[in-house]
């Protein structure tokens, strides 16, 4: 625990059982590291640092796309114990520029993705369900990383790793991109990682926040909760 924990008293984002949840022992990649810290089921940690320092590497390493060591859990089982494919259904990135393959947006969806969730999920996002045909060539910044989160949800993933997701969005899109987020991991019970610059939305968003240095993380905290201890 770090020593912000400490003398904070707030309950540290280590504290779950680690038989549950997203788990990180001693992870290690490039210069940075060693980091341990776990997520509990349906709970949101954030992320924020000085740019440059590795935020978006560490979720490239917790998903297993950047050479790493230390050993990443979830619910108990270590990510050396799946196929890589697996393991990235299992713990799903979404990018701060997500890449698209095909032309249209729907191509990028599982051809047996439920109709009714897939609706849901884009009526959700603010989009209308024939944002499916669109050509993926015709999107804003912000409309594709809405659309990334369609596509990693509609996946249904047990954790869920985002990098900057809602900078390039207004206020209320923003909003509404987070009310989706947060109803899918209270639903599903999955953790959330959530790499940002802007506090504002950590505040909302996150229940804890870690701040990333190069051989530490120190617990930083939100807004809300300096407004209630004064």
């Amino acid at each position: 625990m770090s020593t912000a924990a400490k003398e904070s008293g707030r309950p540290s984002p280590s504290s779950f059982p680690e038989a549950s949840g997203l788990v990180v022992r001693d992870l290690r990649f490039g210069d940075n590291g060693p980091y341990r810290f776990s997520i509990g089921p349906g709970r949101c940690l954030g992320v924020s640092g000085p740019s440059g320092i590795g935020k978006s590497l560490l979720l490239r390493a917790l998903v297993d796309l950047d050479r790493h060591q230390g050993d990443v859990l979830l619910g108990g089982r270590s990510c050396e114990s799946y196929p890589a494919p697996q393991w990235r259904r299992l713990v799903a990135l979404v990018p701060a520029e997500p890449r698209w393959w095909y032309p249209e947006v729907g191509r990028h969806l599982p051809p047996d993705s439920d109709a009714e969730e897939v609706t849901a999920l884009v009526e959700g996002c603010g989009f209308s369900r024939d944002v499916l045909d669109w050509q993926v060539s015709r999107l804003s910044t912000g409309e594709k990383q809405r659309l990334a989160v369609v596509r990693a949800l509609i996946r249904r993933p047990s954790v869920l790793l985002l990098d900057e997701t809602g900078s390039a969005l207004d206020e209320q899109a923003g909003r509404r991109l987070e009310q989706v987020i947060a109803d899918y991991r209270r639903n599903h019970e999955a953790p959330v990682l959530w790499v940002s610059h802007d506090h504002n939305q950590l505040d909302r968003v996150a229940d804890h926040v870690l701040l990333l240095g190069r051989d530490r993380l120190q617990i930083s905290p939100l807004p809300r909760q300096e407004a209630a201890g004064r």
